[in-house]
């Protein structure tokens, strides 16, 4: 009987080593004193929430830090560059009640743009903004630091390098990164969101239309340019692409807090 208790007692201290530990570890996240300022001076979607959406904001962004570790190479980052990777992380799902990027462990911010192959910040010939990795780089995120500080700047533009590489990471949730949000979109949705994409990508290769050309180059990509231009002109896009904007505000379970102040 005593050797059963011990075995009962071992086994629960064994248990709380191995998962305790790393529970409680997982959800400290240190938070900059003045994180609240930051956020309302730089970030026009936390902004333009009113008093419950900026706490569910700032939990949310709690929990991306729980988890996911952002550090720079070759540079220095800032309470700001942290908080800016995070809202970028926040806001495509921000109209859900619990999501986690299972996919993502690591943010890399880097000095400049890089090369995509080598991830070189000198080449001339670099030009890649941000990346989500692949293979050997898997639940990795890259991104260029002052893409990502210019993305929250430029409030006016259909721009925003974080909040694409993030719907990158949506798009991949269901194990394939093509431009069809399954993980998102309810099934009736998905051959108007198809159709809708191919005349949409016609449209650009025409010149036809104010989507970023880049949206062109496939669906995976014309998915995560349309959420930009969503998050960060969904006025403008609900004006000039209302279809478009009514299959976005499906997928996101959302209508950007931003179009309210319009």
């Amino acid at each position: 009987m005593n050797g059963l208790i011990i075995f009962v007692i071992c086994g629960a201290i064994l248990f709380w080593i191995l998962f305790g530990k790393k529970k409680t570890k997982e959800n400290k996240a240190v938070f900059p004193e003045n994180y609240r300022q930051l956020l309302e001076d730089n970030v026009a979607f936390y902004r333009s929430l009113d008093d419950a959406g900026k706490i569910r904001f700032e939990e949310k962004i709690k929990a991306i830090f729980s988890y996911i570790t952002i550090s720079g190479v070759n540079t220095t980052i800032d309470d700001l560059d942290k908080l800016l990777v995070a809202s970028s992380a926040v806001i495509p799902i921000f109209g859900f009640n619990e999501w986690r990027y299972y996919n993502l462990r690591n943010v890399l911010l880097y000095e400049d743009t890089f090369t995509a192959d080598q991830f070189s910040t000198t080449d001339k010939d670099r030009n890649t903004l941000g990346m989500v990795g692949t293979g050997a780089m898997q639940q990795m995120m890259i991104l260029s630091k002052p893409a990502l500080r210019l993305g929250f700047k430029n409030e006016t533009d259909k721009n925003n390098t974080g909040i694409h590489e993030f719907v990158h990471l949506l798009d991949k949730a269901d194990g394939e990164t093509d431009g069809i949000p399954e993980q998102l979109l309810q099934k009736q949705y998905t051959i108007p969101w198809l159709n809708l994409m191919n005349d949409s990508i016609t449209e650009i290769r025409e010149g036809k239309s104010d989507i970023n050309i880049y949206g062109a180059t496939s669906k995976t990509e014309f998915f995560a340019v349309a959420a930009e231009y969503f998050f960060e002109r969904p006025d403008l896009l609900q004006q000039k692409h209302p279809e478009l904007f009514a299959l976005l505000e499906q997928a996101f379970h959302q209508i950007p807090a931003t179009i309210k102040t319009k």
